[in-house]
């Protein structure tokens, strides 16, 4: 079972792109601040996560449906690649319920949250996974942070984060990681991580709806 923040009005038109920087710790990025106010109106939803991940020589390519209800309900399936099919809950503790795709899908276990059968190749949570959380990173992690305008993804206009951690080891080698907010709805839209020059996590997030009236009996644990 697998499962898984002013952009300053510069009078200076040639610095209007230019990268701002921040106090990982001391404030967060406008883009960071806009998200909190926009998920502060949500009370649950669904998205889509489509993930590509490499560690060593290994590689997993997967797509992930996420449900959510607050404060502390989730539910992940794997919906294509590597463990189609498995999926997990998590209700704000420290076990997963989940089971495995395909025959043995009716057997549910509960696993300790960062046991292998509950996490991606690189190690991420169920918890990990949700988009508030991976926003919150960038707010938490040590580090040197700034906020830019984004390229166009998919026809959206984005907010750039960059977050290079003061000490990569702690987080499995990511000497950068990069997020793109929705300029609109301010919810992410991909994430980029980084050892080096090489990309190690990239996460594109598709079809967010919030608010769908989401129940707890749908996150049975």
């Amino acid at each position: 079972m697998n499962a898984r923040r002013l952009l300053f009005s510069i009078p200076v038109l040639a610095l209007a792109a230019m990268l701002i920087p921040f106090s990982a710790h001391a404030a967060s990025a406008p883009a960071i601040t806009a998200f909190d106010d926009a998920f502060a109106k949500v009370n649950d939803y669904t998205v889509t996560v489509r993930a590509h991940e490499i560690k060593g020589a290994s590689v997993q390519d997967r797509t992930y449906h996420y449900w959510f209800k607050k404060p502390n309900l989730a539910k992940t399936l794997i919906v294509a690649g590597d463990g189609n099919g498995s999926g997990g809950v998590w209700n704000g503790g420290d076990k997963v319920s989940g089971h495995q795709g395909g025959m043995l899908s009716w057997i549910h276990l509960k696993v300790d949250l960062h046991d292998g059968r509950a996490t991606s190749l690189r190690g991420y949570t169920i918890p990990e996974g949700l988009l508030q959380n991976e926003v919150d990173k960038y707010r938490q992690i040590k580090g040197d942070l700034s906020q830019r305008n984004g390229p166009e993804i998919d026809g959206v206009a984005t907010d750039e984060i960059d977050l290079t951690p003061a000490d990569p080891a702690a987080y499995g080698g990511v000497t950068k990681m990069t997020i793109y907010l929705n300029k609109q709805t301010h919810f992410p839209v991909r994430q980029v991580r980084y050892a080096g020059d090489k990309i190690v996590a990239d996460e594109t997030f598709l079809d967010l709806k919030t608010n769908v009236g989401l129940a707890d009996s749908e996150f049975p644990f």
